[in-house]
């Protein structure tokens, strides 16, 4: 599997994202939450992240209804295994939270400037 495949579907995913994704990446977007620049769907490995704030190596994923423990745990490790952390919400903690979201985030972004 070719990392060109990926790619591909990164692009599809950007066009399609779901309306969480959209809600959050309307805050992450442009530097907006703690002066840090996101990415959204980022391939890393076999999978494509939801966000990634490259330079800090943290991944932000939404998750919704299609996921599962199992499925997200072995995502979650290869793409730690890449180096990043991997920090995740529910998309109904995005829509009916979203500042609590963002904070946690926030607290995220400061752990990983310290390191």
């Amino acid at each position: 599997m070719g990392e060109k495949r990926f790619t591909k579907r990164a692009r599809t995913l950007r066009r399609d994202m779901t309306a969480a994704e959209r809600r959050l990446w309307s805050r992450l977007r442009n530097r907006q939450l703690a002066n840090t620049k996101f990415v959204k769907q980022f391939a890393i490995g076999p999978y494509v992240a939801d966000f990634a704030a490259r330079s800090l190596r943290l991944v932000v994923e939404l998750d919704g209804g299609q996921h599962s423990e199992a499925k997200d745990a072995a995502r979650t490790e290869l793409i730690e295994e890449h180096g990043y952390r991997v920090i995740r919400f529910w998309n109904n903690d995005v829509m009916d939270n979203i500042e609590g979201v963002l904070e946690t985030i926030a607290e995220e972004i400061h752990i990983a400037r310290g390191r």
